[in-house]
């Protein structure tokens, strides 16, 4: 059988999730264009069914907000899915060049690094309120990691010399090498310490 690589480039094939929760949510196989339109979205958890690399390329697509905070959005792209693309194809490639490795790879371990354990929800108990820890559930995890790379990546490009696709594989990378450089890091770390004190 051919071994279809992702963008043509790079094999998927021995890629492994580690985490046992997020095994069933983060999705590796091999596709040549990893663009699916969505076609099972009518399925339960349908976003576990498309690939990593396109579930980054959706987060990108979506201008999104931080918070209830409008104004700030993640990057101005307008659902353009085919410059979504390049950008993401444009990472990966910066991310081989800087690590030597699979980036594909390189994007499932970042993943895995990112994804909090742990949140903190609001409880109104006799008019006082409080926080209190919960469990994240896996899919959240990875939606939560893939929305801090996206928005960290946007936030250090803006007003800089650096271009977007830049500040994203260097996001990635940070988050690859657990370095609290990165967004997404340094936010779970904050996260699980704010659920620690309010356990």
């Amino acid at each position: 059988m051919t071994e279809i690589r992702m963008f043509g480039k790079w094999p998927v094939e021995g890629i492994t999730v580690k985490d046992a929760g997020l095994a069933s949510y983060i999705t590796i196989k091999q596709v040549l264009v990893p663009r699916t339109g969505a076609r099972y979205a009518k399925q339960r958890f349908y976003k576990s069914k498309a690939t990593i690399v396109e579930r980054l390329m959706k987060k990108i697509m979506v201008p999104g907000h931080r918070g209830k905070k409008h104004t700030i959005t993640s990057y101005h792209i307008t659902g353009k899915a085919a410059q979504a693309y390049g950008i993401v194809e444009n990472v990966l490639g910066m991310i081989e060049q800087k690590t030597k490795q699979n980036p594909v790879k390189v994007l499932v371990d970042a993943v895995e690094n990112a994804a909090p354990r742990e949140e903190i929800v609001s409880i109104e108990y006799g008019g006082a309120r409080y926080p209190k820890a919960v469990d994240c559930s896996p899919q959240r995890r990875v939606d939560v990691a893939l929305r801090y790379f996206v928005q960290g990546a946007m936030a250090k490009a803006f007003n800089n010399k650096k271009t977007f696709t830049e500040t994203l594989s260097e996001e990635i990378t940070n988050a690859y090498n657990r370095s609290p450089t990165s967004q997404a890091i340094s936010k779970k770390l904050e996260l699980e310490r704010q659920a620690e004190a309010s356990r």
